[in-house]
């Protein structure tokens, strides 16, 4: 014949000895069940059980047992309370789940087990609030980040866009000037070597000759040679063609002057 009073009182030495604090016994009338048994309240956190420091947890759970005559054959009497932050229908499916596994645990004690899947539903249930809490803080951190976009300034970047933007800046330029300015023929500026060919070399050495001789070398300062208007090999034919222009003056005004 199994004895019921004596594996229950084991069991209440065994539960104050593991749980200590978080164990006590309470009044029949604070547990919520109808009996004039002795009740118990358990304090659950979820929290592993390194955890020393219950009282910082955010939610706490109140489980509330009194054994019954048969016990542990048939199942404890079970209630649940918040002692912090648990809702009233988190309360209710952890109450149903709890009655449950007393169901299919009869036959053994079993309140400690009860107490670890209580332990187990509320750290889940947690992990769960503080996953969507930490999800939306990402979010928040996503949307504070500024992801530059484009490709990096370089040497040659910076040369390419300078150029494409002078030309844009002179097109803009272009379309404000008035169209006589645009359509106005410039006047092209002759090559050294068809200056000379042109006659106007002789031309102004024969002004210049009658005025005074000591302005000769303001003549020639006067004509402007660029380099850049031809190329080496034609220095020697344009200097000996000035020359002869030159001797050709000469004569020309010795012959007036006798």
């Amino acid at each position: 014949m199994t004895d019921y009073a004596q594996e229950q009182e084991m069991e209440i030495e065994a539960l104050a000895a593991i749980l200590m604090d978080d164990f006590k016994e309470i009044h029949s009338a604070e547990s919520g069940l109808s009996t004039s048994n002795r009740c118990f309240q358990i304090t659950i956190s979820p929290q592993d059980d390194e955890e020393d420091d219950s009282a910082s947890a955010p939610v706490q759970l109140g489980l509330i047992f009194s054994h019954t005559e048969r016990y542990p054959d048939e199942p404890p009497l079970l209630n649940v309370k918040s002692l912090r932050g648990i809702s009233t229908q988190d309360l209710k499916i952890i109450k149903e789940q709890l009655q449950q596994e007393a169901s299919e645990n009869l036959g053994m004690a079993m309140v400690y087990t009860l107490v670890n899947s209580s332990k187990d539903w509320l750290s889940t249930r947690f992990a769960q609030d503080s996953g969507i809490d930490n999800g939306a803080d990402d979010e928040t951190t996503k949307e504070d980040i500024i992801i530059p976009h484009g490709e990096p300034v370089t040497v040659e970047t910076f040369l390419a866009w300078r150029e494409r933007f002078e030309a844009e800046l002179a097109l803009e330029r272009a379309k404000l000037m008035p169209d006589s300015a645009l359509g106005a023929p410039k006047e092209r500026k002759l090559a050294g070597r068809q200056w000379f060919e042109s006659g106007r070399a002789v031309a102004a050495a024969r002004g210049a000759l009658p005025a005074a001789e000591e302005q000769e070398e303001e003549e020639d300062e006067d004509i402007d040679f660029d380099d850049e208007d031809f190329e080496d090999d034609d220095e020697e034919d344009m200097l000996e063609h000035y020359l002869a222009e030159r001797s050709d003056s000469s004569s020309h005004s010795s012959k007036r002057a006798a």
